[in-house]
């Protein structure tokens, strides 16, 4: 996967292109205008919230395909022969068992076990990661990976370097998001990415233009996120959107990505997950490796692993869980949920779901209350709305390719 055409993705991040509200500008802003996208402030930038209907955006994910901005994510590399092992220091997952050109979910933690931020880190090189961060925690994560990946920690010479502005991130989402990704390749690239299992990735050219394509995304259903050099952006998507043209793909914005990821179980951060909550609370432990060890066998220490490893034998106070409306009204984030009178958790995410066609939402509860079936209430707006807790996720495609 190293390739050296690629240098550009790799880059010290250069400045933002900042507008006069002091929101950030995607490298695609030209393009969401000239599209008439309904643009809001999130986490710093100004991205489309919608293009027309968010039901419509939605739905198309489900049935054929979406393309979405992802640009204001976070991307950081982290390179030479200490940086598997830095990593591994850093984070709470092997990532230095991960094989070249596989990607893994994982999380930086505080020592007291907090979630600093959740990260998608890639392996694209045999001594080079690439650390995805969600947007309102991009800087921290990458002061967080200097310094914590230092050569001093991992025992030789590691880079960190935040590429983040030099970076846009396009991703097409949906069951034709493989027929779109692969009709904008070159004939000689497109058996390899069709190929690719789930949270895999390689090297092609777009467009002309190289980029790493990374079978990965955030709304439930198969598809494919493109790493591009920030001027590159507009062409890219134009790529895309012509290779999509047959196939129903549709430019889809925050709304309708928040909406799937609901219907999906995927945690957000600032609403499932923080600082206060640890990888056990959102039932998440499976990606905290406290058996991790180096390679003469010893055990590889990491930032918050004592406290992790204390939290993994207990029970947590609070456990996060799915909630089916059983009425009509939606729960939405920061509504209570009740046990008689009694309040025993809060909504973190709550919407009626487009595909389900019934309200659904995700909550911290007390454990004596999170078992599957249990009937609840949820305080909206002063009236007690019936709710049953169920497993996540509410929504799971037909068929998946793996696992992460």
């Amino acid at each position: 996967m190293s390739d050296p055409s690629r240098r550009d993705l790799r880059g010290e991040s250069g400045t933002p292109d900042d507008g006069a509200d002091g929101a950030r500008r995607s490298p695609l802003h030209a393009t969401h205008v000239a599209l008439g996208a309904h643009l809001v402030e999130y986490a710093g930038w100004l991205m489309p919230l919608r293009y027309g209907s968010e039901l419509a955006e939605h739905t198309a994910v489900r049935t054929a395909a979406g393309i979405f901005d992802l640009s204001h994510m976070g991307e950081i590399w982290v390179s030479g022969p200490g940086a598997g092992a830095a990593l591994d220091s850093a984070l709470v997952g092997w990532v230095s068992a991960l094989e070249v050109g596989r990607a893994r979910y994982t999380m930086l933690c505080a020592e007291d076990g907090g979630v600093v931020d959740d990260l998608v880190v890639y392996r694209t090189g045999p001594e080079e990661f690439l650390v995805v961060a969600n947007a309102a925690n991009a800087a921290v994560v990458a002061d967080e990976l200097r310094a914590r990946c230092t050569p001093e920690a991992a025992g030789d010479a590691v880079t960190v370097v935040d590429a983040s502005a030099r970076t846009a991130l396009v991703a097409v989402q949906g069951p034709a998001a493989e027929a779109v990704v692969t009709a904008a390749l070159p004939e000689e690239a497109r058996a390899e990415v069709a190929g690719l299992r789930y949270y895999a990735a390689a090297s092609a050219s777009v467009g002309g233009v190289p980029a790493m394509v990374a079978r990965t995304g955030y709304t439930g259903e198969d598809g494919f996120e493109v790493f591009v050099p920030a001027d590159a952006a507009d062409h890219v998507w134009a790529v895309l959107q012509g290779a999509g043209a047959g196939h129903g793909l549709v430019p889809a914005g925050l709304a309708a990505r928040d909406s799937l990821r609901l219907e999906a179980g995927m945690p957000l951060y600032g609403q499932e997950l923080d600082r206060t909550t640890t990888p056990y609370d959102a039932r998440l432990g499976r990606v905290v490796r406290l058996d991790k060890t180096g390679p003469d066998g010893a055990p590889i220490p990491f930032v918050g692993r004592e406290a992790l490893a204390a939290r993994a034998g207990a029970q947590p106070a609070r456990i996060l869980v799915g909630l089916e409306g059983l009425g009509r009204r939606a729960a939405r984030p920061g509504y209570a949920v009740l046990r008689g009178e009694v309040r025993v958790g809060q909504v973190t995410s709550g919407a009626p779901s487009p595909t389900l066609g019934r309200p659904v939402a995700m909550a911290y509860v007390t454990p004596e209350v999170s078992a599957p079936g249990t009937e609840l209430t949820v305080d909206v707006r002063g009236r007690a709305e019936p709710v049953r807790v169920v497993e996540l996720p509410f929504y799971r495609r037909p068929s998946q390719r793996g696992t992460p």
